[in-house]
């Protein structure tokens, strides 16, 4: 098998044939170091690589991890975008990482990400813009966009990234990929997030190598029985105040045609974001300025919203995150308590753009493009994004969403979704 075969092979069948002797444990590290050299200089998606990556015995033995550089690992930068930290090296692994590297797996490097990951782009002052896989210019989302880019482009098995108001699904939408934001605390770090909306979180290829890797991250062995789930009782996000482009509705509605026929009960919801992007707003201002820094040394756009935050009030921040779990309450929880069992959601309001096109953190156009994946944030459900085809050559994203630590049903039904015509991974072109 040549290196450019080994480079998307999925993990768990990695694991397998390494455990069987069928292939070399070092094999795959070796195929994605390569690939990274070949490709990465175009996408910038690494701003660390490990050449001498090194894999071990275990669960994730032979499987290759990029990892976003806001998560700390022993002996690499850890830079959160930021020219502040450009220096700074951790001694220890944020337990996820750990865990992984515990099982086996070959830790590749550190990936790209905006400052203090406070955008929906992977653009910052100290590298290079990452570029999305499929067109060079598009943005591949963020803020863990070097992630899912390394990940789509064949430069690694799976990845690690981090989650708060949608920076793992919007990444995996943009790019291709799958991406799941587990329900806070499933997988424990001791990284401090003062809002407690924050999580460490997987991408892959399919949804089992997102499966087995969380499984890793979160301490939790995966079901061994099959699932095949069947009539669940889903709302799809129909209408919204905010609109959505066309793609993403129609990518949204086929997805809910497709579990239909699998014989699942659909049934059409509307869906409002307004409170939840308002509250959110404020809650993400005071968060970024609880950074242990002087904001004059942070880009200019940053330095704004973190003087922002360091204006606000105490009750100015509780009533605004009153507002936004109440808002979020309403479109996510509570239907999931009293009507249905999953919901169905474009990942998306808008297909992905050219990078210099990326709505400006938490302005009005922003709202409307993660007007699906922010009310899942407050909410502390799970949620993941699955690849659903492509809108002029760029990939859209659908998303499901399930109960608070039902993660496990919750990639049962989205392995179902994938596996039906028209939805899960493709290969980016030029990369076959």
């Amino acid at each position: 098998m040549g290196k450019d075969d080994l480079a998307w092979l999925p993990a768990a069948e990695i694991s397998h044939r390494v455990g069987t002797g069928e292939l070399d444990p070092q094999a795959v590290a070796r195929a994605h170091l390569d690939a990274i050299e070949r490709i990465d200089p175009r996408l910038h998606a690494y701003v660390y690589v490990d050449e001498h990556a090194q894999s071990s015995n275990g669960a994730l033995a032979g499987v290759t991890i990029a990892v976003k550089d806001n998560l700390p690992v022993a002996g690499m930068p850890w830079t959160e975008g930021s020219a502040v930290w450009r220096d700074r090296v951790p001694d220890e692994d944020t337990v996820p990482v750990a865990r992984a590297r515990a099982a086996g797996a070959a830790i590749l490097g550190k990936t790209n990400l905006p400052e203090l990951a406070a955008a929906v782009g992977t653009t910052n002052a100290i590298f290079p813009a990452t570029n999305n896989p499929w067109r060079a210019g598009i943005t591949p989302g963020g803020s863990s966009g070097g992630s899912a880019a390394a990940v789509a482009a064949g430069m690694a098995a799976v990845a690690m990234g981090t989650d708060m108001g949608g920076s793992i699904r919007i990444p995996a939408s943009c790019c291709g990929v799958v991406g799941l934001r587990p329900s806070p605390d499933r997988v424990p770090s001791e990284i401090v997030e003062p809002a407690g909306l924050s999580v460490v979180a997987p991408l892959g290829r399919t949804v089992g190598d997102v499966r087995l890797l969380f499984s890793v991250m979160s301490g939790a062995p995966a079901p061994r029985s099959a699932q095949n789930p069947r009539g669940l009782r889903i709302g799809l996000a129909d209408t919204t105040a905010l609109g959505m482009d066309a793609a993403c509705a129609d990518a949204c509605r086929r997805a809910g045609a497709a579990l239909e026929s699998a014989g699942h009960q659909i049934r059409l919801i509307p869906w409002e974001s307004e409170a939840v992007a308002a509250g959110y707003g404020v809650v993400r201002r005071a968060s970024m300025a609880s950074f242990p820094a002087n904001p004059e040394l942070f880009a200019a756009g940053i330095r704004k919203l973190v003087e922002q935050g360091r204006a606000l009030s105490a009750l100015d921040y509780f009533q605004a995150f009153e507002s936004a779990s109440g808002g979020a309450y309403q479109v996510v929880v509570k239907p999931l308590l009293t009507e249905f069992d999953f919901l169905l959601t474009p990942t998306l309001g808008l297909v992905p753009m050219r990078i210099e096109e990326v709505p400006s953190f938490l302005s009005e156009p922003y709202g409307r493009y993660i007007q699906f994946v922010l009310p899942v944030s407050f909410a502390r459900t799970p949620a993941v994004s699955i690849p659903a085809g492509l809108h002029d050559g760029l990939p859209i994203g659908v998303q499901l969403v399930g109960r608070s630590g039902h993660e496990w049903e919750l990639l049962a039904v989205a392995e179902q979704l994938e596996a039906m015509p028209g939805f899960g991974f493709q290969r980016p072109p030029g990369y076959d």
